[in-house]
């Protein structure tokens, strides 16, 4: 995994020049950031288990303009996770979407995180506004998709606020099965943090959308996540889409 990681990485930004892209896989907002993700050699070995539920629901505000509102809850570290979107489709292939994300991480949540047992005594509450523009196109029936995004972290004292870049590029394949279309899809992202420590996260993502009825999809998915100083995250997500457009 971290030779696949060293060289995702060094590829992400060349492929995002060329794409001039930034995409999205639907959702995904996990966070779990405590205010020590670089706390040194040793700190953070093992990994975390986390069974994840999550909802979406999407509107139409206008023609080329949604509002996605998503609800998520990380199991194992109880971190509850609210976000808006604001999708707005420029062109045919690309959408630029304004959002707010905020979560809170328990001290037992941060403890167990940083492996540090009884070191934090208070949770951590951080809000973010975050931009990115996102590209999409399609090489036959291989959708191809990648993502520039722009953070501001609001973070509580001590700690200071923080800027953040996060590249992602995906493909998805749309799949008829009995008269219904499954999209399996798979994504690679990487994190940049100016004040803390520069490349300091992967994320390795897989799942599949699957209808259920004409407005409703359930996705399963797998996200791994690994963090600077922090214990690899395993992710089992179960996600709920309601698109009303």
């Amino acid at each position: 995994m971290q030779g696949f990681i060293r060289v995702a990485r060094n590829l992400v930004p060349g492929v995002l020049a060329i794409c001039l892209v930034s995409v999205g896989a639907p959702c995904a907002a996990q966070e779990v950031d405590p205010p020590g993700a670089n706390v040194g050699s040793g700190v953070g070995s093992g990994s975390v288990f986390a069974p994840s539920p999550w909802i979406n629901v999407i509107a139409p505000v206008q023609d080329r303009i949604d509002l996605k509102l998503y609800g998520f809850y990380i199991g194992d570290l109880d971190v509850p996770a609210a976000q808006v979107d604001v999708p707005v489709r420029t062109t045919k292939f690309l959408t630029i979407t304004p959002s707010y994300l905020y979560y809170s991480v328990p001290a037992r949540g941060l403890d167990d995180l940083a492996n540090l047992s009884g070191a934090f005594t208070d949770s951590y509450d951080e809000h973010q506004f975050r931009i990115d523009g996102t590209v999409t196109f399609s090489i036959r029936k291989l959708e191809i998709s990648g993502r520039n995004m722009y953070v501001r972290r609001f973070r509580p004292a001590p700690a200071d606020d923080s800027n953040r870049y996060r590249g992602r590029i995906g493909i998805a394949h749309p799949l008829a099965v009995k008269g219904r279309i499954w999209k399996p899809f798979a994504s690679y992202e990487t994190y940049y943090d100016h004040h803390n420590g520069g490349w300091n996260k992967d994320r390795v993502w897989t799942g599949v959308t699957l209808p259920l009825q004409k407005h409703i999809f359930l996705q399963p998915s797998y996200l791994w996540e690994r963090s600077d100083g922090l214990k690899t995250i395993n992710y089992v997500l179960f996600g709920l889409i309601v698109n009303t457009r």
